[in-house]
């Protein structure tokens, strides 16, 4: 399968490249179809004759080589295989992952549920079990075409090229390279002290891709997975004061150590992987910003406001960085 390379084509995916790329495989779309909250890839809910509807998901262009996005397909069907409830592409003819004219693209069923409640004990000690299982499995085998999780790719390239690209307003350079600069040292110390094995992680665990149903979660989006700490899928789930983030973390390793052993090391890693996804996060929309649904979506980004308040929360980060970390209670 060739690699996919016209960025202008992507963005200008519309409807009718959509249904001709779904029945290329041999689906009978029904002519419906609506976008899904997604921006870095474009994501649609399907409407198939006779059938319930499917979601499809086309690639942006130049992010993952195919041997990447084959390995987070492979991922999901080994979890699936096991019966933990994630949602692997759908197999055709034995292929997950399609092209069609200039798109690359990939099939899911639709799953439905709601963001799950952070503030109920059981719930959080069921996502435990869950997480446990993912990471169970993800530490039997590394990825081969994926990065790792780490301050270089996160922290260090996101800085360089905010600066290097000049999204940074001038009178704010300084103190932003200082703060920078002052944050990843202080990271990159405390990391190379734990030194945590990696394993295939989700990459990107907000509660946003967890759908709770009657029967449980399932965990959708692996499109940001990854070799990293096992803390990066946790530490999301841990909101508000540090009463309460140390009783759900409570919680959630009771579940979680039912099936994977936890180096309790990595919660001095919490502050700093926030920090480098807040980083990453301005860096990302930085990159994107060509995109015209970046600019429809996000219309806040790279106003003085932003980087000022972005400024202020590594400010904040940098005092979190001192404190002491979270406790298993």
């Amino acid at each position: 399968m060739s690699q996919i390379e016209n960025i202008d084509s992507f963005y200008h995916l519309g409807p009718e490249q959509v249904l001709q790329a779904i029945e290329s495989i041999g689906f009978d779309c029904d002519g419906s179809q609506m976008p899904l909250n997604s921006y870095e890839n474009r994501v649609y809910q399907i409407g198939i004759a006779g059938e319930k509807p499917l979601v499809a998901k086309f690639y942006r262009p130049k992010r993952w080589k195919d041997e990447a996005i084959l390995e987070e397909h492979q991922f999901t069907l080994e979890l699936n295989d096991l019966e933990v409830p994630v949602v692997p592409p759908l197999e055709c003819d034995g292929e997950t992952l399609f092209i069609h004219n200039e798109y690359r693209f990939s099939l899911y069923p639709l799953r439905g549920g709601r963001a799950p409640d952070l503030e109920n004990m059981a719930q959080l000690k069921q996502l435990g079990r869950f997480m446990g299982r993912i990471h169970a499995l993800g530490a039997t085998t590394p990825f081969e075409h994926r990065p790792t999780l780490n301050v270089e790719h996160f922290g260090d390239d996101s800085y360089s090229y905010l600066l290097d690209e000049g999204f940074i307003p001038l009178e704010l350079e300084s103190a932003y390279e200082k703060l920078a600069e002052d944050l990843l040292n202080r990271i990159e110390s405390t990391f190379k002290i734990i030194t945590p094995p990696h394993i295939r992680l989700h990459g990107d665990c907000h509660p946003g891709n967890i759908l709770w149903t009657d029967s449980g979660p399932h965990i959708v989006d692996f499109d940001d997975a990854r070799m990293g700490p096992a803390i990066q899928d946790i530490w999301m789930f841990l909101t508000g004061s540090r009463t309460h983030c140390e009783a759900a973390l409570s919680e959630f390793l009771e579940g979680y150590t039912q099936f994977f052993e936890f180096d309790l090391r990595q919660l001095a890693m919490i502050e700093g992987l926030r920090t480098l996804r807040m980083m990453h996060y301005a860096a990302w929309l930085a990159r994107r910003w060509e995109d015209p649904a970046f600019k429809y979506a996000f219309p806040w980004f790279n106003t003085q406001n932003y980087w000022e308040e972005h400024i202020l929360s590594l400010k904040e980060q940098a005092s979190a960085l001192h404190e002491e970390p979270l406790q298993w209670v």
